[in-house]
């Protein structure tokens, strides 16, 4: 059983890691605006500025279940303050980088620290009974909306003053979160309830965790269910620009604004709409309903002729995001032991890091090949797969 901490001390340690993910996802959205124009000082090619994304997501896949086993041996919070500290130096080396190879390597070191939200999930999962699992987690998907909106406004911004600003706010921010995680942030998994013994080379092989996930048949049909979903997702957010380019000539404002409108949709629906609606509906019906939705909002992208039918369709897809995601992430945790959570939790943000190298991929071979609605159109039957592919589980 989770630690169940008197209802006050659990209200400011969910508040705690609230502030600690949304200060550090806003260095990560500050970068958004910024990374081309940064790349384009060596290199012009939109290739680079992928192979720059992927190289992150890559790191992020090898070394987010190190960090959950970490976690589940040595404890939450010097795990998350090592992480965060860690993209801070990865933020102030990308932008003092003077040669194209230094922001790789930056970007890579990033990527090696950057496997916090899974620490935090790990926080929640420690202090939340299972049946609030959900509710709770959905705080992490608000914060990645705050930042989504705050974030990219706040580097755009930055760039009037310096080019370089951005990076540099990013690195200060995550500086100052990991010392916030540091000072304020409670230790939520006790020594007693830690694994026990110091961590063996053979538990840091990163895959270790990722084929035992997939070696329990309940775990393994949530993981590729929840794969697809952010296999799609991940497409929309890479091939956006390209599509209402070609089929609305808009440009970087109008997306812009839907890219914040999806952020601000996501925050409410999750730190709002889903802890409403939880105690009353349930997981499993919210979760068949949320690939309900994001299945017809990819749809209605694909077939969409004019531009204004982006926002209610951006809509159905953040509200589908907000009804699967967390609702899945909880199935997950329900399913593990609680020296196992950062373990396992570690393990599905490492599937979600390998969706953001391999779905941009996807959506960029469909949309030259078969149209602009095509990564779209195949999205809604990637999240239909996804449903059935964890119907099984939910039906029980």
């Amino acid at each position: 059983m989770p630690v169940l901490l008197e209802e006050r001390v659990q209200r400011r340690t969910l508040t705690l890691v609230f502030v600690t993910v949304f200060l550090d996802l806003l260095g990560v959205g500050i970068l958004i605006p910024i990374l081309p124009f940064l790349v384009r000082q060596f290199q012009s090619d939109a290739t680079t500025v992928g192979l720059l994304s992927l190289s992150y997501s890559a790191a992020q896949f090898v070394a987010t279940p190190i960090l959950g086993v970490l976690s589940d041996r040595y404890g939450r919070r010097p795990v998350l303050v090592f992480s965060i500290f860690g993209s801070a130096i990865g933020y102030f080396l990308f932008g003092w980088a003077g040669s194209l190879w230094l922001m790789f390597f930056a970007r890579i070191v990033d990527g090696i620290t950057g496997g916090n939200i899974s620490t935090a999930q790990a926080c929640i999962a420690d202090i939340s009974s299972p049946e609030d699992r959900a509710k709770n987690f959905g705080l992490i998907g608000m914060a990645f909306g705050l930042g989504f909106i705050i974030g990219p406004a706040l580097g755009g911004f930055l760039s009037k003053i310096d080019i370089h600003a951005p990076a540099y706010a990013a690195g200060g921010m995550a500086l100052v979160t990991s010392m916030f995680a540091y000072f304020l942030l409670p230790e939520t998994l006790p020594v007693e309830r830690r694994k026990a013994g110091a961590a063996q080379w053979s538990d840091l092989n990163p895959l270790r965790p990722v084929v035992a996930a997939f070696q329990n048949t309940a775990l393994r049909a949530l993981l590729v269910s929840l794969f697809l979903l952010n296999f799609a997702f991940a497409a929309l957010q890479t091939n956006f620009s390209l599509f209402t380019l070609a089929r609305f000539s808009w440009g970087p404002e109008e997306n812009a604004w839907v890219f914040a409108f999806i952020g601000l949709m996501v925050a409410f629906n999750q730190g709002f709409l889903v802890r409403r609606l939880l105690p009353v509906w349930k997981e499993r019906p919210m979760a068949l309903a949320g690939y309900a939705f994001f299945a017809l909002g990819f749809l209605w992208i694909a077939v969409a002729p004019v531009g204004w039918m982006m926002y209610p369709a951006s809509a159905l897809i953040a509200l589908g995001s907000s009804f699967t995601n967390p609702t899945l992430t909880a199935f997950i945790s329900q399913r593990v032991g609680n020296r196992e959570q950062g373990s396992i939790l570690g393990t599905t943000q490492a599937v979600l890091s390998l969706t953001r190298v391999v779905g941009p991929l996807w959506a960029g071979l469909v949309f030259d090949h078969f149209g602009t609605g095509s990564p779209y159109s195949t999205g809604a039957v990637f999240i239909l797969v996804a449903a059935l592919c964890a119907w099984p589980v939910l039906r029980k």
